[in-house]
């Protein structure tokens, strides 16, 4: 369905990513969009209004620094952390329950975004 009628081709990992003609140097950042099943346990809990439908993925400069400031702000953060070929993520709990994953991409050692 996506690709017939939305042009949204989906990837093994069964999302599609979307690079930014605009930023510098080119195609170092994008937009991944991403199904999940219903009954995923990635996007947490939930709340008391029933399980989370979706997730938003923040693009960070700094984890650990972000971390910090928002450890001694309060904010709910899960311990656990991933770190993948692509970047390194956390995930946190805004004040209305839901879950949400900060990414901070791996810099190559020229300087770009590894992607």
């Amino acid at each position: 369905m996506y690709a017939e009628h939305l042009g949204i081709h989906l990837s093994d990992y069964g999302g599609a990513s979307f690079l930014w003609s605009d930023e510098v140097p080119p195609t170092t950042g994008m937009t991944t969009w991403a199904t999940f099943p219903a009954d995923t346990k990635y996007f947490g809990p939930g709340t008391a209004d029933g399980p989370q439908a979706a997730m938003v993925n923040y693009r960070v400069d700094d984890l650990d620094g972000l971390l910090s400031q928002l450890t001694a702000a309060g904010v709910a953060i899960d311990p656990k952390r991933e770190d993948a070929s692509y970047g390194r993520f956390a995930w946190i709990t805004d004040p209305e329950g839901n879950r949400l994953e900060l990414w901070q991409p791996l810099v190559e050692a020229s300087g770009g975004v590894s992607a």
